[in-house]
């Protein structure tokens, strides 16, 4: 196994990666920047769109473009960068957090306060005719989510309770129901931040303060530990061409470091023996 820095950067709170199969490319956020970062694996090269508010996550649109998550709500981004918010739902001294699109395209992402007051979170998915609806509240700092193979589980992350919790899906809705404690941090650890599932049906996890990304079973199990050179890895996504290969971003916010820290890059790590699940853009 391998771990190299893919893009080398500086972002405040990396955050988001998406592959995206079309173009063989990375998509990540850095959150209170306001930049949709591009990597291109083969050559190295990254390009970026600076938007005029918090991100808290970026998908590519069937259409071209994408779909983000912002300050405001959401909000269509042309491929020059030009913001549209589409629906602005949340209220000064709020944004929206992580976010990710199921199998049918639809943009789920998790809200919360600027100081992640407790109860004050909730959970929405956005419709591809640009409604939304809130699925779940009364939590924290809702972050990585994603959901089973099958499309029956769903997970997600809150970082302030330190919890992963797991709900029955509908494949084909959006209902979610009896949610569950899959995994909890132990105390002094680290906190549950991005995530995703991979083919097996187990998560990778970010451990934000916790120099590491760990697999849990679908059973909650602890089933391995991935360590990194950073404190602060904020989330995770398979890609390349054989989606074999995990993009972990970074964050350097808050701490006191080095310039040449690689705080703040992406890095990939190579034969962690798992595949991942394609990506979906949405639908809207």
């Amino acid at each position: 196994m391998t771990t190299e820095v893919a893009f080398p950067g500086r972002a405040r709170v990396g955050e988001g990666p998406v592959w995206d199969a079309e173009t063989g490319r990375l998509h990540w956020v850095d959150i209170p920047a306001g930049h949709i970062h591009t990597g291109d694996p083969v050559t190295g090269r990254t390009s970026s769109l600076a938007l005029p508010t918090h991100i808290g996550a970026a998908v590519p649109r069937r259409g071209g473009g994408f779909v983000a998550a912002t300050a405001e709500g959401f909000a269509s981004v042309g491929t020059e960068g030009t913001m549209t918010v589409r629906r602005a739902i949340l209220p000064d001294g709020e944004r929206m957090n992580d976010a990710k699109c199921d199998r049918h395209g639809r943009f789920w992402a998790g809200s919360t306060t600027m100081d992640f007051q407790r109860g004050k979170g909730a959970l929405h998915v956005l419709m591809p005719d640009w409604t939304s609806r809130v699925v779940l509240d009364g939590l924290a700092l809702p972050n990585g989510l994603g959901w089973s193979p099958d499309g029956h589980v769903f997970y997600l992350a809150d970082s302030v309770a330190g919890e992963i919790y797991a709900f029955d899906a509908e494949p084909e809705g959006i209902g979610i129901s009896r949610r569950r404690t899959l995994f909890r941090m132990p105390a002094h650890t680290g906190l549950p931040d991005g995530l995703t599932v991979d083919a097996a049906g187990c998560l990778w996890v970010a451990i934000w303060g916790g120099d590491r990304v760990v697999r849990i079973s679908p059973d909650g199990d602890l089933l391995g530990e991935l360590p990194l050179p950073v404190h602060q890895p904020s989330s995770c996504a398979f890609g390349g061409p054989g989606l074999d290969v995990l993009y972990v971003t970074s964050a350097r916010e808050g701490l006191e470091l080095a310039d040449d820290d690689p705080a703040g890059s992406v890095f990939a790590v190579e034969g962690v023996g798992a595949v991942g699940l394609p990506s979906t853009a949405f639908a809207g």
